[in-house]
């Protein structure tokens, strides 16, 4: 009866083992739930900001391709507007002493072209020139470039000098 006895007691030792167990582990379920609940929403959570962020990405491009489509041929027509102007602007800057409203007589005037477009010497093909004129033509609503700018606000401070250059000699200066 004695050996009964010890394993009456090893078995309500086991019992009470697993019963504090069972205890302990019911104690820890609504934690441990709610900790594994967390771990998912956070994971949905993420998903969901990265869906959304590959969404807003996908919008802006298709809103820039309709943009781009949209806008494309205005941008085209611009270019070739633009385009147009500057070779009307070159042609006319060539030309220009051929136009009937040109103020000087077209065999005095010469192309340079850069930084100013003719310089005239009026009164050169009659023999006596009166004035030396540098001519800027401009169409449209060109303005002059900084560079020209410059070279005319020289001009005007009177900065002229006429240099006579020898090459091979110590040195040219002015006359």
């Amino acid at each position: 009866m004695e050996i009964f006895l010890y394993l009456w007691i090893l078995t309500l030792g086991i019992a009470a083992y697993f019963f504090y167990r069972y205890l302990s582990l019911k104690a820890e379920i609504p934690s441990l739930l709610q900790r594994k609940f967390d771990e998912w929403r956070q994971r949905y959570e993420d998903q969901i900001r990265r869906e959304s962020k590959e969404l807003a990405l996908q919008e802006a491009q298709n809103q820039f391709e309709r943009w781009k489509q949209e806008f494309e041929e205005q941008i085209r027509q611009d270019a070739i507007q633009r385009s147009q102007a500057v070779v009307r602007g070159r042609v006319t800057e060539q030309l220009a002493p051929c136009l009937p409203d040109f103020p000087f007589n077209p065999q005095d005037a010469r192309f340079i072209g850069s930084p100013v477009d003719f310089v005239v010497f009026d009164g050169l093909s009659e023999g006596e020139i009166r004035r030396v004129v540098f001519v800027e033509v401009k169409t449209g609503r060109s303005k002059l470039s900084s560079r020209e700018r410059r070279v005319a606000e020289v001009i005007a401070a009177r900065q002229v000098e006429w240099w006579e250059y020898r090459p091979g000699e110590a040195h040219s200066s002015p006359t």
